[in-house]
């Protein structure tokens, strides 16, 4: 056994492994190619800045997982990961964006050593880490069926052991500091990028609960904070303008540990808010709290959305899209899991320890409003909040 400090006990990456095994098998897939970091550290405990090239974790048969990637990484992987020396494979530099060769041959080839180059093979293909070139080069030299197993591992993620609960409650003392930081320094003449600078520097230095203290992690996606009329747009990060009063900003942000997220919205307004904005603010809150109350086992993620947009249509308020997605481990570019979403026509039924970012946020015409929550599923009940900021449209009126 390697010595590897990890972030799971060996048995429950065993237990990871046999779930995923088994879902293989009912989806016809005898060895399955996973590129998501995401997937292969909660596979493996991988852990590197090395997904803008291509690698992944190899699931065939029996054994244990296989690590490919670049073969500076490899070291990477045996730091990080719970497998044997023998079980991790380096590719060479060569393969690094070169125009006459692929990375792929050299898997096509490490499925061959191991006898399994004639499996039918599942591959991620609609994920960013997985390129069209990829998959061409993969296709002409795996002898085998390749088959579309997007999604596989994903699902498999959704119900959140102890200690990925843990985790993320770690997550939510992080999230919880930002929030808190934030409301302090918000004054008009601050520049966004200081006020970024320091919402990074208070999610990296950590939080504390009942076992001491912790730091935090880098999330999937950056700070989000626009103003005005740009906080009309869902995506906007930001720049290095002095912030300026009569204007409220939204920030969707996520606390992180050990790559767990606990993602929360808040939005302040610098003075006194227009009338329409306090207004959307008790209709969102409304929503916000049936739509909680909806989130129980047993129901569905499509129940969540519909109390939800009851609400809004009680008020008059027009709103399209989904409200929310599952949530937990994750790497750049999305901190989502990428299966259920909240939205009306979503049966899939919510069982306890499933956690999602539950985000009805409104963009308007000439401003936006993000008040969300990030739930966990309970056991017999209405979801809990994991983190404890106060829901509402915070002012700053001594501004």
């Amino acid at each position: 056994m390697p010595d590897v400090k990890l972030p799971f006990s060996r048995d429950e990456y065993a237990e990871r492994l046999a779930k995923v095994r088994t879902a293989m098998e009912k989806a016809g897939i005898e060895v399955l190619f996973v590129s998501d970091p995401s997937n292969m550290a909660w596979l493996t405990g991988y852990d590197g800045w090395s997904f803008y090239v291509h690698q992944g974790v190899i699931v065939g048969p029996t054994g244990e997982p296989i690590f490919w990637g670049r073969a500076m990484d490899a070291k990477g992987a045996m730091r990080t990961c719970y497998m044997a020396e023998e079980n991790i494979h380096g590719y060479s530099d060569d393969y690094v964006m070169a125009a006459d060769s692929h990375a792929m041959e050299d898997l096509a080839e490490t499925l061959g050593e191991q006898g399994w180059n004639r499996l039918r093979l599942g591959v991620e293909m609609e994920n960013y880490y997985y390129s069209a070139r990829a998959h061409s080069v993969l296709t002409k030299h795996h002898e085998g069926e390749i088959e579309d197993a997007t999604g596989l591992v994903n699902w498999q993620r959704g119900v959140k052991s102890t200690t990925e609960l843990k985790y993320m409650r770690r997550a939510s003392r992080i999230v919880e500091k930002m929030h808190s930081a934030i409301y302090e320094l918000m004054r008009p003449g601050l520049r966004k990028n200081e006020l970024v600078a320091e919402i990074y520097r208070t999610g990296l230095m950590g939080g504390e609960d009942e076992e001491g203290s912790f730091g935090g992690d880098y999330p999937a996606i950056v700070p989000l904070l626009p103003t005005g009329k740009d906080a009309s747009a869902a995506h906007l990060t930001w720049d290095d303008a002095e912030l300026e009063p009569g204007q409220a900003t939204f920030f969707e942000i996520a606390g992180c540990y050990r790559h767990y997220h606990a993602p929360l919205c808040r939005t302040i307004h610098l003075g006194t808010p227009p009338l329409d904005m306090i207004r959307a603010e008790e209709v969102v809150l409304e929503g916000i709290a049936d739509g909680i109350e909806a989130a129980r086992a047993g129901n569905t993620a499509g129940d969540i959305a519909r109390a939800f947009y009851a609400v809004l249509e009680k008020h008059g308020v027009k709103r399209e899209g989904r409200c929310g997605y599952p949530i937990g481990l994750s790497y750049p570019p999305d901190w989502g899991e990428r299966t259920m979403s909240i939205r009306p026509s979503d049966t899939s039924v919510l069982v306890p320890d499933m956690t999602f970012h539950f985000m009805p946020a409104l963009w308007m015409d000439d401003w936006g409003l993000e008040i969300t929550e990030t739930i966990r599923i309970t056991e017999d009940g209405p979801a809990e909040c994991l983190a404890d900021v106060p829901r509402k449209l915070f002012i700053k009126e001594d501004t």
